[in-house]
């Protein structure tokens, strides 16, 4: 059993919980802000969540990236998916070509969208070396984990290492102060949904929902392979590593690392749907210190999204019934969080504006 290496561990120390004392600051600006007192509700925490971690009662929710990993799945081979493997790839062509929903949502938030290969099976061809794809594949897909473990232990350190170094790169270097957390991978839904199970010990029939649109034999069928994973895998499973190795997706685990570093530089990270808050969670349980720089911006149909949530305790934003995945659902609230920043840091007080204040 591989120890974990020195730079996650490094990471994880680096994190340092929010500064309590600029929120309170934020909050007596806010009282003094030209406005009944609460009347803007959670565009209020938000301002003072930015606060807390940018040190700051001037905060800015601005620039954003949204960072798109990929992977594929070996447990896609189950039949627990209503598309083919070969759609990860070339939904991953989609997004450097900008026609995914994911694209026009970031064009409008003026949000940057910045896509990783972590071990898409079927890159199409004219993607090799292709300019603005980060490529880091660990492996031609994980593998099937109805039959063995998903990955070695030392892949699974891997793919969180890739997410930590990504954020040294984005948030030290280029200095996205929001960072928003989507996904691709036909198959991880099931993924996520067997961590997610095993992680909360929840049943299987909580947590799994249609995925991808699946029939109803689908969705049994997807139900009784988690169910049999999580047999198969359940009493081997020696620590959190070994349980993120058994069941895990390189990019759940690219996420969670990619929270990690993002938390180390105080960047504010949004989750999008169940995918990437199980990778939060993840990311949660490897290090706690990181949960108050959480935003979820929705909540999904997926039933275990509500569990996911409800575990990390935070509450959405939005309610739209999104089920698409891919940042989507992260980048809607990317504007919410601007404007939250925006309000603490431009708008006027009572006295600056000559206003009278509250008797």
């Amino acid at each position: 059993m591989g120890s974990v290496p020195v730079e996650i561990l490094r990471a994880v120390d680096a994190i340092d919980l929010p500064d309590l004392d600029w929120a309170a600051r934020a909050a007596s600006r806010q009282a003094r802000l030209t406005m009944p007192p609460g009347s803007l509700g959670r565009l209020l925490e938000l301002g003072r969540q930015l606060a807390s971690l940018q040190h700051t009662d001037r905060p800015i929710g601005e620039p954003a990236l949204v960072a798109v990993f990929a992977a594929d799945h070996g447990v896609a081979a189950s039949g627990v998916s209503a598309y083919p493997s070969e759609v990860t790839g070339q939904m991953v062509a989609n997004y450097l070509n900008g026609g995914a929903a994911v694209n026009v949502l970031a064009r409008r938030a003026g949000a940057t969208v910045r896509v990783v290969d972590l071990g898409v099976a079927s890159l199409p061809q004219e993607l090799a070396g292709h300019e603005k794809l980060e490529s880091h594949p660990i492996a031609a897909g994980t593998r099937n984990f109805l039959l063995e473990p998903a990955m070695t232990r030392d892949q699974a350190y891997q793919a969180v290492l890739v997410g930590i170094r990504l954020a040294e790169q984005w948030v030290r270097r280029d200095q996205f102060r929001v960072v928003a957390l989507g996904e691709m991978g036909i198959g991880n839904t099931t993924a996520s949904s067997a961590l997610l199970a095993a992680l909360t010990r929840s049943p299987v029939d909580r947590v799994v929902g249609r995925g991808t649109g699946l029939d109803d034999e689908g969705y049994l069928r997807k139900c009784r392979v988690i169910d049999e994973s999580l047999a198969l895998h359940g009493r081997q499973i020696a620590d959190i590593w070994d349980l993120l190795a058994r069941l895990g997706g390189f990019e759940i685990l690219g996420l969670a690392g990619l929270a990690l570093g993002a938390a180390r530089h105080r960047a504010l990270i949004v989750l999008d749907g169940l995918i990437s808050t199980v990778a939060g969670l993840i990311a949660v349980r490897l290090c706690p210190s990181i949960q108050p720089f959480l935003v979820a911006s929705h909540v999904s149909p997926e039933p275990g999204h509500r569990i996911a949530l409800a575990e990390l305790g935070i509450t959405p934003l939005l309610d739209l019934g999104l089920r698409l995945g891919e940042g989507s659902g992260a980048v809607l609230a990317l504007p919410i969080i601007a404007s939250a920043a925006d309000l603490l840091r431009d708008m006027a007080t009572f006295d600056s504006a000559g206003i009278s204040g509250p008797a």
